[in-house]
């Protein structure tokens, strides 16, 4: 069972409303059995505290638990499968590491009903969390590709970085190039350099950080963490780019928003991954 919050709630007055024929014993007992996610992740805490627009996810005990508590799926048709991503999960393979990937969980969630492997359309970095969307046949795969690559896909980004952003929103551009240690960097003129344009705009000022809401013409690797630090504000708890703390205990970037064209039937959709906890947590320190 999957349900969308409404209203500010806790998890256990939430079930109670999911189930209210059950004993609170009942459903202290789903929590502790590893049956309730939060926004992708297993969820024990009766007392949390939960958000309108965050996903909640019951686990029937004779469903194939197949994805891992970082993978939750939001939509899944026979053109397209969307999912919400955990922070600390690959999109794909690498050559250190192969199996516990967002691709490989999927590869084996369809496998299991005879399907064919996922095709990859984009991706997020392993430590951000958020929407991605994977195609299930050639044809979605390269009719998706085709929106990523005219920039008609939206995606909207929250990050948090050190310090206040000055100007409070605007434009970066420049043309990036990844150096030898794998790290983006903006230069003047490099035929290997692509262009990459980042809109931000500033929603909350927490203080030593700033929250943003962030939008991309572009989808470089990398783009949204190389354009802040080079604008002397890096994503927290990011030390490759230069950030020098982690309120957040993670990168402090989340892909809250994805709309695109059905690659199949021309509809446009849309989906929303709630802001994790530890985001929330900010922003309402902020707020005081």
């Amino acid at each position: 069972m999957r349900r969308i919050v409404s209203a500010p709630a806790t998890l256990l007055s939430e079930l109670q409303s999911l189930y209210p024929d059950s004993s609170r014993t009942t459903l202290r007992q789903l929590l502790q059995g590893g049956r309730v996610r939060g926004n992708g992740e297993i969820e024990k805490n009766a007392k949390r505290e939960l958000g309108a627009e965050d996903l909640i996810e019951i686990a029937l005990r004779s469903e194939d638990r197949t994805l891992p508590p970082g993978l939750s799926i939001l939509h899944e048709d026979t053109d397209v499968i969307v999912v919400l991503k955990a922070n600390g999960l690959l999109t794909v393979a690498t050559e250190r590491e192969r199996e516990d990937t967002a691709q490989a969980y999927l590869n084996a969630y369809l496998g299991a009903r005879r399907e064919e492997r996922i095709h990859v359309v984009h991706r997020l970095d392993r430590e951000t969390s958020g929407v991605l969307v994977f195609a299930k046949n050639f044809h979605a795969r390269e009719r998706l590709k085709e929106q990523f690559a005219a920039h008609t896909v939206d995606r909207l980004y929250v990050a948090v970085t050190e310090g206040m952003m000055q100007p409070p929103s605007g434009t970066i551009r420049s043309h990036l190039l990844e150096r030898k240690d794998l790290r983006m960097q903006s230069v003047e003129a490099h035929p290997d350099a692509k262009l990459a344009v980042t809109h931000y705009r500033t929603i909350a000022d927490a203080g030593a950080y700033s929250v943003l809401e962030v939008t991309l013409e572009t989808g470089r690797k990398n783009q949204i963490r190389a354009h802040l630090s080079e604008a002397g504000h890096p994503v927290a708890g990011d030390p490759l780019y230069g950030a020098k703390t982690n309120p957040l205990g993670r990168l402090g970037l989340h892909a809250k928003f994805l709309a695109f064209t059905h690659p199949t039937n021309g509809k446009r959709m849309s989906f929303t991954a709630p802001l994790p906890k530890s985001f929330r947590d900010l922003m309402r320190l902020a707020q005081m």
